[in-house]
C-alpha cells in the first residue's frame, strides 16, 4: 500500500521535510476528527492509506506522549489529554476573555440577562468568562467551571458547527455523569435544528429551571467558542428565544476581534 504525503487540504510536498513528523501528525488529525467515539487502527490505516504497523508506530509516539489514549476495553484510539490541553492553553495564549469581555458586557446590558462565554476542550465546555445583570438569577456558574457539552447549549453551539457526525455525538452523550440526562437522537435533532436556525438551546437539561441560548464564534467555518445567554426556563418561550438572538446578531458582531464572527443569519 502506497503512503500518501498530502494532507487534509490537498496534496503536499512530495516529499515532508521530516517524514515520520507529518505522518505522526496526519494520524493525530484522523484521531481527533473521529471524535469521542475514537477510531481503531485499521480504521486509521485505511483513512490515511498507510500500512497498520507504520500507523501503529505512529500511535506508539504520540501516547507515549499522552497526545493520544487507547480504549482498554474497545481498543479505539481517541485524543489523550496533552493534546485536550493544546486547546486550553492556545485560547489562554489567544486571551479570548479579556478581547471578548466587551461584547458579553454589551449583550448582558442589552438582555439583562446572564452571558456565558465558554470553549469546547474534550466532551466538556471551560467557562471562559461571565457577566451577570443587577438583578439575580439563580444559577450557579464560576469562571473555569466545566460542564459536559451535551447538556449545554455552548456546547451544542460549537458541535453543531463542527459538523460532529453521529457516531462522535453518540459519544459525547456517553461522557454525560450521570447518564440518561440526554440521548443521541435527541441531541442529534438538536444540533442540526441549532445549524438551521443560528443558535443552539438548552431547556433544563443541565439544571433544573434553568435555560440558555447560544451562538458559536467562528474563526473561517471553524467554531472556537461561543456565547451563550442564560435565563429561567419560564421565560425563555420560543419568541423569547428568537428575540434572544436578534439581539445578540444585532450587539455582538461589532464588538467581536477581528478574525471571528457569527453564522450568517438564515
Amino acid at each position: 500500500m502506497q503512503e500518501q504525503t498530502g494532507g487534509a487540504d490537498g496534496p503536499g510536498p512530495a516529499s515532508p521535510p521530516v517524514e515520520s513528523v507529518d505522518r505522526a501528525l496526519r494520524t493525530l488529525d484522523a484521531v481527533a476528527a473521529a471524535g469521542p467515539a475514537g477510531v481503531t487502527l485499521a480504521e486509521l490505516s485505511a483513512g490515511l492509506g498507510v500500512h497498520k504497523t507504520t500507523v501503529h508506530r505512529s500511535l506508539a509516539g504520540l501516547r507515549h506522549r499522552d497526545y493520544v489514549a487507547q480504549d482498554p476495553v474497545t481498543g479505539r484510539y481517541g485524543l489523550g489529554p496533552a493534546a485536550v490541553g493544546l486547546a486550553d492553553r492556545y485560547f489562554a495564549e489567544d486571551d479570548l476573555a479579556a478581547r471578548l469581555h466587551g461584547a458579553l458586557t454589551a449583550l448582558c446590558s442589552a438582555t439583562d440577562e446572564l452571558v456565558h462565554l465558554g470553549v469546547l476542550s474534550g466532551v466538556q465546555v471551560v467557562y471562559l468568562d461571565k457577566v451577570e445583570p443587577e438583578r439575580p438569577v439563580r444559577v450557579w456558574s464560576a469562571v473555569g467551571r466545566r460542564n459536559w457539552a451535551a447538556t449545554t447549549a455552548l456546547g451544542r453551539a460549537v458541535l453543531a458547527f463542527r459538523d460532529t457526525p453521529p457516531a462522535a455525538v453518540a459519544g459525547y452523550v456517553d461522557a454525560v455523569e450521570p447518564a440518561g440526562r440526554v440521548d443521541a437522537a435527541r441531541l442529534g435533532a438538536e444540533l442540526a435544528a441549532a445549524r438551521e436556525r443560528g443558535y443552539a438551546v438548552e431547556l433544563q437539561e443541565n439544571e433544573p429551571g434553568i435555560a440558555c441560548l447560544a451562538v458559536p464564534l467562528l474563526r473561517g467555518s471553524r467554531p472556537v467558542a461561543a456565547l451563550s445567554v442564560t435565563a429561567p426556563a419560564d421565560r425563555m418561550t420560543p419568541d423569547r428565544l428568537a428575540a434572544l438572538h436578534a439581539q445578540v446578531l444585532a450587539v455582538v458582531p461589532a464588538l467581536l476581534p477581528p478574525g471571528l464572527h457569527l453564522p450568517a443569519a438564515r
